[in-house]
């Protein structure tokens, strides 16, 4: 006999089933829009050219990134490299010969790109201490991602949609800050970024189909994730202080994330949502408040930053005020 949890997740696969249609759909339109792109060709030298001059041409450059951006870029690198475990977290609900497994396989076959070129741009350019890069992935991946809503594959959706989209967010801004002295990271990260958003698309789509056949249970998914999420790699080493380094530098931080639900709030038409039970009316009352705690949040954040040295290994332990 199954138990309350484990029919209600039964109920809630069923309603994932029923979007095939819809997946096959999204996944005709991402792919007619996408523009596929490979490592080499963003970082490789041009045809009948010296690779050894454009490699030495590409690190003259790249001493210009300013140690910032450097962290950035090794944090977001990092981020990217935690695939292994989303793809668990994605097959486990979304397996079989269906269009849901080959989304999560077409997903897969595209972020795995973003840690490989991340990877090969930090070997050419040697901005980061790479032995120190590669033995911090390795303890991230070792440590493991678990969190509290994997048995919950609305909660799932609910957080590759913010996950992406901030992912998107700290990309592109870390692009435009490196990129002022180093275009070519600026070209890589245009590029990631605008995958990230292609897939934060998809993402937050699917979660307003699910809202629109079963709104109660899927608010109530919504209310647990969208207060604050962890991005994945909040167990690798010094993940709070480069985190730290990236809201300073004007990357990625508390408000970024509070715009972020608020579009979230909005694509969603949770303000606007009738007919629901005690539970959906509560989870919606708790999400339409989670903005102003946010800005709370930023509020405090901002008033109790103070000037602070900075350290990091994979930056050659080289120290820098913010």
């Amino acid at each position: 006999m199954m138990t309350p949890q484990e029919s209600e997740i039964l109920a809630k696969v069923e309603v994932l089933a029923d979007l095939e249609p819809v997946v096959h759909e999204l996944m005709v339109v991402h792919e007619a829009k996408r523009v596929l792109w490979f490592p080499h060709e963003l970082l490789a030298a041009a045809p009948d050219t010296d690779p050894d001059a454009h490699i030495k041409e590409l690190r003259s450059r790249a001493d210009g990134i300013s140690l910032p951006a450097r962290v950035a870029l090794a944090l977001n690198l990092l981020t990217e490299e935690g695939l292994p475990h989303f793809h668990r977290l994605l097959a486990t609900y979304l397996g079989g010969d269906t269009f849901w497994s080959k989304w999560t396989n077409l997903w897969t076959a595209e972020e795995d790109r973003h840690g490989a070129v991340l990877h090969d741009y930090m070997h050419d350019s040697k901005i980061l201490n790479n032995p120190v890069l590669e033995r911090m992935q390795f303890d991230y991946l070792r440590a493991g991602f678990e969190p509290a809503w994997d048995k919950d594959p609305y909660r799932v959706f609910v957080y590759t949609t913010l996950q992406e989209r901030a992912t998107q967010v700290s990309h592109a801004n870390t692009g435009k800050l490196a990129g002022k002295y180093e275009p070519t990271i600026g070209t890589v990260l245009s590029n990631v970024a605008k995958e990230e958003a292609r897939h934060y698309t998809f993402y937050r789509t699917i979660f307003k189909e699910v809202i629109a056949r079963d709104p109660n249970t899927a608010l109530a998914s919504a209310a647990e994730i969208m207060p604050s999420i962890d991005m994945p790699g909040v167990n690798m080493p010094n993940f709070r202080e480069m985190a730290d380094v990236i809201r300073r530098a004007g990357i990625y931080g508390p408000r970024d994330y509070l715009t972020i639900v608020e579009e979230q709030i909005r694509f969603w038409a949770i303000e606007t949502l009738e007919g629901l039970d005690d539970i959906g009316k509560r989870a919606q009352e708790k999400i339409l408040a989670i903005p102003k705690r946010l800005e709370r949040v930023a509020d405090v954040m901002e008033s109790r930053t103070r000037s602070k040295t900075f350290s990091f290994p994979v930056a050659f332990a080289h120290e820098f005020d913010m």
